[in-house]
């Protein structure tokens, strides 16, 4: 396979016109050194040597020939060249081509042999550090192509990757076909020379690739089998599973074995690094679907919880009223009346906060802005909790009067809502809650402070985290399904506010958040 690749090699090579620059360059280099040769030869002679000296520079000569030139040929023309010129120049009678003396054959053998063999020493030395050379670039382009595909973040990089690699190893148009599932292979060509392109026959080629990726095996050169084809086949593949079909223009020239061998380490790495890629992707779906189905039970269960809590009572005192409303006095029957609305409202808000998060999920929550007075949202945020803050006082103080915000009143008024019902939550009764509003810059300030018992460092990070329950205990032992904060958050920041919570001095837990003013309005 190599005697017939290098031959290929040769052939195809000749063809091309910097070959030919190469020849005269290499026949210039032999006529240089056997002139200077032979002028050293001519001045050796001057100053009295030896024909052995004189020989020995013929020798040199042929040497340095082989080390300059491309092939062992230009070294033996110097060499009988070297024979003749010696002949002509230093032996008796000179300026012909006989000599007198009977050993003068022998030494121009000698001299011709030595020079001949000298010369083929170098040629192989020289065959040998380019071989050498050769397999370490070939070394290098595998190793880097395995550093590279270790980096590679997909699939479509680790393809990029293995081409760019193979095209740097070969020089040579590539088509490669990836296979997904349910869909057919197109061909996508990567070429080095734009005249490969139309080599590509699709009636030729496409039933050996077809033959390829069915008996998963390699398609070199395989004439006889598939007539015209201009193209080697390789599989990407790992275990049984083929991830794509490699093409290799070799209709010029095949590979040899060390670039066959190359090849077929950089397909493996290729295939190595989809299969672990792949895996990644699966496990990273399986682990997405089980935290989904965790979220989503943990969900459900919660939901069951907190949905039972309230209708119990709802029931319970729905069936006192009917059963025995009339036996109970006036006081009686308007708690059990608030005890039912507070429920209600309870669940209300809880409703709420589900069909927002769901918004939210599905990226379909879209702001209605419009200029509207913060203190009128405030209110009507305040007014939800009339019949809930007989325990607790809430004190609003506006330092700017007529603050007017670019927002949308609802959503912002939800989270007011929500930031409100956490602090009565987590708070006992008596506790005071204080709103303060002010103007910062081009931003409305909101500021929600309680005197409960704080929220511990470790989870202020957490608390906006969908899901997320706080380790203090709920005032009236009704658990939270952790939507709240999280979609407190998710409004501000469609707003482009920002929130955070610090701790209130000497207790307690302060929210602030903002949200833009509306620019058409200036204040003094």
């Amino acid at each position: 396979m190599e005697d017939s690749s290098a031959k290929a090699s040769l052939v195809s090579a000749i063809t091309k016109p910097e070959h030919y620059r190469t020849i005269l360059l290499d026949i210039c280099k032999s006529i240089g050194f056997l002139s200077a040769a032979t002028l050293l030869g001519l001045a050796f002679d001057k100053l009295g040597f030896t024909n052995a000296n004189i020989i020995m520079v013929y020798i040199l000569g042929a040497l340095l020939t082989s080390i300059a030139t491309s092939h062992q040929i230009y070294s033996l023309v110097s060499s009988v060249a070297g024979v003749f010129v010696f002949n002509y120049l230093f032996t008796e009678p000179r300026y012909t081509l006989m000599a007198h003396e009977t050993g003068y054959p022998v030494t121009f053998l000698v001299m011709f042999i030595t020079a001949y063999i000298t010369g083929s020493f170098s040629i192989r030395y020289k065959r040998q550090a380019r071989q050498s050379a050769r397999n370490a670039r070939l070394t290098r382009i595998l190793f880097d192509t395995s550093q590279l595909l270790s980096k590679a973040n997909d699939k479509d990089e680790i393809i990029e990757t293995t081409v760019e690699q193979i095209v740097k190893l070969l020089n040579r148009t590539l088509v490669l076909f990836e296979y997904e599932e349910d869909t057919s292979p197109k061909p996508l060509l990567f070429q080095s020379d734009q005249n490969h392109i139309r080599s590509f026959n699709r009636n030729v080629e496409m039933p050996a690739v077809e033959w390829v990726y069915k008996n998963k095996e390699t398609i070199v050169q395989a004439q006889d089998r598939f007539p015209g084809l201009n193209y080697s086949y390789y599989t990407i593949h790992m275990n049984e599973r083929i991830y794509g079909v490699i093409g290799i223009y070799t209709e010029a020239a095949p590979l040899d074995a060390s670039e066959h061998e190359i090849l077929l380490s950089i397909l493996g790495e290729c295939a190595l690094a989809l299969e672990n890629e792949r895996n990644a992707r699966e496990k990273e779906a399986a682990a997405i679907l089980a935290e989904n189905e965790q979220l989503r039970a943990n969900l459900l269960r919660t939901i069951s919880h907190d949905l039972r809590t309230p209708l119990t009572t709802i029931s319970g005192n729905a069936s006192n009223l009917l059963s025995n409303g009339s036996c109970f006095d006036e006081e009686t029957r308007q708690q059990i009346y608030l005890d039912i609305y507070n429920d209600s409202m309870w669940l209300y808000d809880l409703v709420e906060n589900l069909l927002y998060s769901t918004r939210i999920e599905e990226g379909r929550m879209v702001l209605h802005t419009s200029a509207e007075l913060l203190s009128d949202i405030i209110e009507d945020a305040v007014n939800h909790f009339v019949r809930k803050t007989k325990d607790h006082r809430i004190i609003i103080d506006n330092k700017d009067e007529l603050l007017l915000i670019r927002a949308d009143a609802k959503l912002l008024e939800q989270v007011i809502i929500n930031i409100i019902d956490n602090a009565i939550k987590y708070t006992p009764q008596g506790t005071e809650i204080h709103i303060t509003t002010e103007k910062a810059d081009d931003m409305a300030k909101i500021r929600i402070a309680d005197n409960g018992s704080g929220i511990p460092d470790a989870e202020k990070d957490k608390i906006f985290d969908k899901f997320y329950h706080g380790a203090n205990k709920i005032a009236d032992n009704r658990r939270s399904i952790g939507l709240g904060l999280y979609l407190c958050k998710a409004i501000v920041e469609a707003h482009g506010g920002t929130i955070h919570v610090i701790d209130n001095k000497p207790t307690g837990s302060v929210f602030r958040f903002t949200v833009p003013l509306e620019e058409a309005i200036q204040y003094e």
